[in-house]
């Protein structure tokens, strides 16, 4: 059986976009080699390293329920089956911006998709954001999102991770973050800025995006990747 691994991660840089409720990323200098060498004597072998200073949602991240319900889990308390397992990518790139994500959307998607939804499953949701807009100044602002209703149906399939290749998974005029208030109330976590989604669409993968741990952390950036039966 060959197998095959596709990177669901955007690239973490200065300058990156972030969601403009958090921390922009700076990387520093900590050393270089040669600075390096010169502080421990060596003559063969200095080394270099860098100083991150990054949001806990930076780039392609997963919250902790924590982050939206006071009560809930931090990203250390949470169960890692949230964070890898079996998943489905379901088409809803048709939708456009003006509008939210209904369960008739997601229902009609799963079906086009060919496979079956199951308690536990992660979906993560193609907008086809990412392709039209990412590094332009609509990534942040033009883009469509679940609904209440849309999250909670997700929700109530048992379904443990939405994740999407957007900077949320709410709707940006939505101001009561729809999705994430879904997310608290069944306790589960979301992943946002995924992208190479059309590499996986109406497909069923192992997923993972596995979080730090980060005591106390409201959400942590992570590595996602598809692994795919070919």
């Amino acid at each position: 059986m060959a197998l095959r691994l596709i990177d669901l991660s955007q690239e973490i840089f200065q300058g990156m976009s972030v969601f403009p409720m958090h921390q922009p990323t700076f990387i520093m200098t900590n050393m270089t080699h040669e600075s390096n060498k010169q502080a421990t004597g060596s003559q063969k072998v200095g080394f270099s390293a860098r100083n991150l200073l990054i949001s806990e949602h930076g780039g392609t991240h997963s919250d902790a329920v924590w982050e939206y319900k006071p009560e809930g889990a931090t990203i250390d308390n949470m169960p890692l089956t949230h964070f890898w397992g079996s998943a489905i990518c379901i088409d809803v790139s048709h939708i456009p911006p003006n509008r939210r994500i209904e369960p008739r959307d997601l229902q009609e998607a799963v079906r086009k998709s060919g496979q079956n939804l199951q308690a536990r499953d992660i979906v993560l949701l193609y907008t086809g954001h990412f392709e039209r807009y990412f590094g332009t100044d609509q990534w942040q602002t033009t883009y469509s999102g679940l609904s209440y209703e849309g999250a909670k149906w997700l929700a109530e399939q048992g379904v443990v991770n939405i994740g999407v290749d957007a900077p949320a998974i709410d709707h940006p005029e939505d101001i009561d973050f729809s999705g994430h208030l879904v997310c608290g109330e069944y306790d589960i976590t979301n992943t946002e800025n995924l992208c190479n989604l059309n590499l996986v669409v109406n497909r069923r993968f192992l997923y993972m995006g596995l979080p730090l741990r980060i005591r106390d952390g409201s959400g942590s950036p992570i590595r996602a990747v598809a692994l795919l039966e070919d």
